[in-house]
């Protein structure tokens, strides 16, 4: 199967099984979202959301939390892994929004990349759910999804597999389908142990191929009889066929 033939048939069948895909993080807000995303790296979406709503009550907008000071914000934070450099991530990242962004989180991933905590994966996702723009935020879960099901080739790195990604999706389903590979990595094509059997994407994915329909190919043909065992074979059936004449007239 060439690989865009595999990129039709999975973006046909997430767009009809799967209309609507957003991220799990709560937020009421882009300032919210940018917290809930900074504060999301190497941590889950359910830690996450345990924590934000304390978080967000104390600290409404990025003036509240860039009056207050890492400290503060750790004790709001604490369960959250790194929580340390986070909680000073979240405060430079209010007082620039303040000072340089007029409070106002930019839509632009080149402007998002210079507030502290924020790498191009978040800076992507801010762009592509505010947003609506065409850009693919590149976590765990999409790297692993894309290299295993086949839609990306040897990506070394995360922007990399953005790359490829990006040059295959149309752009009006590239918001979406970052949604569609996290959720599907989450719940679906886990890490550890893929739950193959029971994913409706087997029949296109590059890893279901070569781990169960070619190793089943194999061990049928290993077990199909060569030349020589056909003769052999032929052989002992033809040898007990004239064993039994012999008793049959021995008998009468």
């Amino acid at each position: 199967m060439k690989r865009e033939e595999r990129y039709q048939h999975i973006l046909n069948y997430f767009q009809e099984h799967v209309p609507v895909a957003e991220t799990e993080l709560f937020y009421s807000n882009p300032f919210e979202l940018l917290v809930a995303v900074i504060l999301s790296a190497q941590c889950t979406d359910k830690r996450v959301n345990m924590v934000t709503p304390a978080l967000f009550k104390a600290f409404p907008d990025a003036e509240t939390m860039a009056a207050s000071n890492s400290d503060t914000v750790f004790n709001y934070i604490k369960s959250i892994s790194y929580p340390n450099n986070k909680a000073k991530h979240l405060v430079g990242m209010a007082n620039m929004l303040v000072n340089d962004f007029k409070s106002h989180v930019p839509g632009e991933v080149e402007e998002l990349v210079k507030l502290p905590g924020v790498g191009r994966k978040t800076a992507n996702v801010i762009a592509s759910v505010v947003y609506n723009k065409p850009t693919m935020a590149v976590d765990t879960h999409v790297f692993r999804v894309s290299a295993r099901i086949g839609l990306t080739i040897n990506a070394k790195n995360p922007l990399q597999a953005e790359q490829q990604l990006i040059t295959f999706i149309p752009e009006n389903l590239v918001p979406r389908a970052h949604h569609w590979l996290i959720l599907h990595g989450r719940y679906t094509c886990i890490a550890r142990k893929p739950l193959c059997e029971k994913c409706s994407l087997k029949n296109w994915c590059k890893y279901f191929e070569n781990n169960f329909i070619k190793k089943n190919k194999n061990k049928t043909l290993k077990t199909k009889p060569n030349g020589k065992e056909k003769i052999k074979k032929a052989g002992e059936e033809k040898s007990s066929k004239k064993s039994y004449k012999k008793i049959t007239k021995k008998s009468k």
